[in-house]
């Protein structure tokens, strides 16, 4: 294939019981659920069946969401030459992986130690919200009042914001007040991505120089979180991956960069379907959709090769 796609690794909140369906019986996917196994204690497709809420957890959720990503990689990535790869919060860590940066065994401890430096460096009783509608004026406004904090863009008017569970409350009703058309809470009991994770930041930069990363490999254009741009240096790109924890996220920006790089296609990864959705507004109908939209492998692959059209 010589189009080049955007594959897209989400973050935290889609996980569901099916997650792993489409990729649970791949071959080349294998050594990627053996080694979540080492790292969960027992096998993420049998676990996501039974474990209800559990696979929200900190360190269950990351650990799940870098698996699916990984897996997803390892079943369809050969068949595409070209691609340009961004990840949602979690999802960064696992776009490395896809990159070939860092090694599946590496990526999916890292998620593991991770989520748990978040859980200490959160206070109780934190978390995040979405809220759509309002500029980013008008947002912060808002926010000032109720000492929250801006931690991801999505659009001009959509924004996860990180506070106290308490503040978040207030935030969200006063955004909807003012004329925000939606808020939501998000199943996530950290304010990632906000100043309040700091001490969490050091650890996890030494962790992740520890684990020995790489160039990423030849015809993949990685891209930060944090501003969207193209991870040229290895080691800068480190310190914008372990600094984002506590550092805002530009995902427009990331969005703003497939598009730019001429993307053709873009895949989310999954779990879920939300940033293919956002994506679907920024190019042609029917160029971006989500791995969980697709019944079979074969399937995906036969979509990918319209990039060659």
């Amino acid at each position: 294939m010589s189009g080049l796609v955007a594959f897209l690794c989400s973050g935290q909140g889609g996980q569901h019981p099916g997650m792993f369906d489409l990729v649970s019986s791949s071959a080349a996917a294998g050594s990627i659920f053996s080694a979540a196994s080492d790292v969960l204690g027992q096998d993420p497709r049998t676990f996501v069946r039974s474990s209800g809420a559990a696979m929200f957890e900190g360190p269950i959720a990351q650990v799940l969401c870098c698996t699916q990503a990984l897996a997803a990689w390892a079943a369809i990535g050969d068949a595409t030459d070209r691609a340009v790869i961004a990840g949602y919060s979690v999802g960064e860590l696992a776009a490395w992986g896809c990159a070939g940066i860092l090694d599946v065994e590496s990526t999916l401890r890292l998620a593991h130690r991770r989520a748990v430096l978040m859980d200490d460096a959160s206070p109780p009783g934190y978390g995040l919200a979405g809220i759509v509608g309002l500029t980013r004026a008008g947002l912060e406004q808002v926010l000032g009042k109720h000492g929250a904090h801006i931690a991801i863009v999505n659009a001009d008017d959509s924004f996860v914001v990180g506070g106290a569970a308490a503040s978040l409350d207030a935030v969200c009703q006063d955004a909807m007040a003012r004329g925000a058309s939606r808020t939501v809470r998000l199943p996530v009991s950290v304010p990632s991505h906000t100043a309040i994770l700091a001490r969490a930041v050091d650890p996890f930069a030494t962790a992740l120089r520890a684990a020995g990363c790489r160039p990423p490999r030849r015809g993949i254009r990685l891209l930060s979180g944090v501003d969207g741009r193209a991870v040229d240096d290895v080691e800068s790109g480190a310190t914008k991956l372990a600094c984002q924890i506590a550092t805002e996220i530009d995902w427009a920006a990331c969005l703003d960069s497939c598009r730019a790089s001429g993307a053709r296609l873009v895949l989310e990864l999954g779990p879920g379907t939300a940033l293919s959705r956002m994506a679907a507004r920024m190019f042609p109908s029917g160029c971006a959709r989500a791995l969980d939209d697709f019944r079979t492998v074969s399937g995906v692959r036969a979509w990918l090769a319209r990039a060659e059209d």
